[in-house]
C-alpha cells in the first residue's frame, strides 16, 4: 500500500517537470532561428547601426542641453544651434 502511495507521489510530481522538460526543448529549438533571423535583419548592416548611434548621440545632446538650460528649447526655431 505504501509503495502504490509513492509511486502515485512520484508520477504526480514527475508529470509536471517532464511537461516543463518538453516546453523548454520546443523553445530553445526554435531560439536559434530566431538568432539566424535577427543576424540577417537590415538592422543589423553596420552602416545603419552607425546612423542610429549619431541619431542617438544628438537626441542626448539636445536632451542633455535641456536639463541643463531654463529656457524652452522645444518653442526654438526647427534649425537651432547651441
Amino acid at each position: 500500500m505504501a509503495a502504490a502511495r509513492w509511486a502515485l507521489a512520484l508520477a504526480r510530481g514527475a508529470a509536471p517537470v517532464a511537461l516543463g522538460v518538453l516546453l523548454w526543448v520546443a523553445v530553445a529549438g526554435g531560439e536559434q532561428d530566431r538568432l539566424d533571423t535577427l543576424k540577417g535583419l537590415p538592422e543589423a548592416n553596420p552602416e545603419v547601426l552607425a546612423q542610429r548611434r549619431r541619431h542617438n548621440e544628438l537626441i542626448m545632446a539636445a536632451l542633455r542641453e535641456a536639463a541643463e538650460t531654463d529656457e524652452n528649447v522645444a518653442r526654438r526655431p526647427v534649425p537651432w544651434r547651441k
